[in-house]
């Protein structure tokens, strides 16, 4: 009698997306009143409070968002279930494939794999979200149950959410981009993003006391190309994130011991043995990953580290800690 009914599960999901009992029960075509009382009966079923009632809807307690990422990984392994029984059979591949996946990841990444999944699996439907990988990023959504797998990295301090697997799919370097014929880029403000302010980089960044104090601050990895293209400033940036510098760009190696940052995918246990996940996985590992960078532009050369390129008196103050 206390088992939760899929209903029950439905609708505690659509009340903490929607963020109130009346957008739930409008989206769901139910009463107000049959949202409210299956939600009480989630919570008396559980044993805990999902909700904070109030004048500005139904907020989710701690327990509330543990409940509902739950109930969303539920919902997707019944809504995955008949696809999955007829591919059993058949060898079929179809249904949904919802993918949550950093910008450039997402730009220089996924069409090249999607387009052979797709080639493979017509009945595949792949949806593809960019998720910026601050806070609990792509990882998060897949611990969430929002996403059926993650394109996240995995370096440094990263620790895997809780009840998900991962696998490392490929290594990718950083190197110093900065405007085409600027003799010292030390001169030049450093441009960084909040995706790039994480722990694979600090220790490196710590310890470089060439980079310059002045910093800006831009909202991703392609506005920073952008402002690095009209000379507005210098960084440092994966190779993901260079692979569409403009002909203005200039990008010199940082040397043997260059900050580099491990790309991977994240799922969970349950997903990871579906036909749908389990193909993707396939065409991550077995694609043509990382084109080559471009080359710098004849300006600039092909400075074999950022040593060369940086000498004279190191700069006073270091980088961002």
């Amino acid at each position: 009698m206390n088992d939760l009914a899929i209903r029950e599960l439905r609708i505690l999901v659509a009340v903490e997306h929607r963020g109130s009992f009346t957008a739930a029960a409008e989206a769901l075509g139910l009463t107000q009143s049959a949202v409210s009382h299956a939600v009480s009966a989630c919570e008396r079923k559980i044993g805990a409070v999902l909700f904070d009632r109030g004048r500005h809807g139904a907020r989710p307690t701690p327990a509330g968002e543990r409940a509902a990422a739950h109930a969303r990984r539920i919902l997707r392994l019944l809504d995955a279930l008949p696809a999955e029984a007829r591919g059993a059979s058949t060898g079929a591949v179809g249904g949904p494939l919802r993918i949550a996946a950093f910008r450039s990841a997402a730009v220089h990444l996924l069409p090249t794999v999607l387009t052979r999944l797709r080639a493979a699996h017509p009945a595949l439907a792949p949806e593809v979200r960019i998720v910026p990988e601050v806070g609990p990023g792509t990882a998060g959504e897949v611990h969430a149950g929002r996403a059926d797998l993650g394109i996240a990295t995995l370096s440094g301090n990263y620790r895997l959410p809780e009840g998900l697997v991962a696998g490392e799919l490929f290594e990718e370097e950083y190197s110093l981009v900065h405007p085409v014929g600027q003799v010292d880029p030390r001169s030049l403000p450093l441009i960084d993003w909040a995706e790039n302010c994480s722990s694979y980089t600090r220790t490196w960044w710590s310890r470089q006391d060439w980079l310059p104090a002045a910093r800006l601050d831009a909202g991703e990895d392609s506005v920073v190309l952008s402002m690095v293209a009209r000379g507005m400033g210098m960084a440092i940036m994966p190779r993901l994130a260079v692979l569409d510098a403009p002909a203005t760009v200039a990008l010199t190696d940082l040397g043997p011991e260059r900050p580099t940052r491990t790309v991977g995918y994240v799922t969970t246990p349950e997903l990871a043995g579906t036909l749908a996940v389990r193909a993707l996985i396939r065409e991550l590992r077995g694609a043509a990953l990382l084109p080559a960078l471009p080359a710098p532009p004849e300006p600039i050369g092909r400075a074999p580290r950022a040593s060369a390129l940086l000498d004279g008196p190191a700069h006073p103050n270091r980088g961002p800690s």
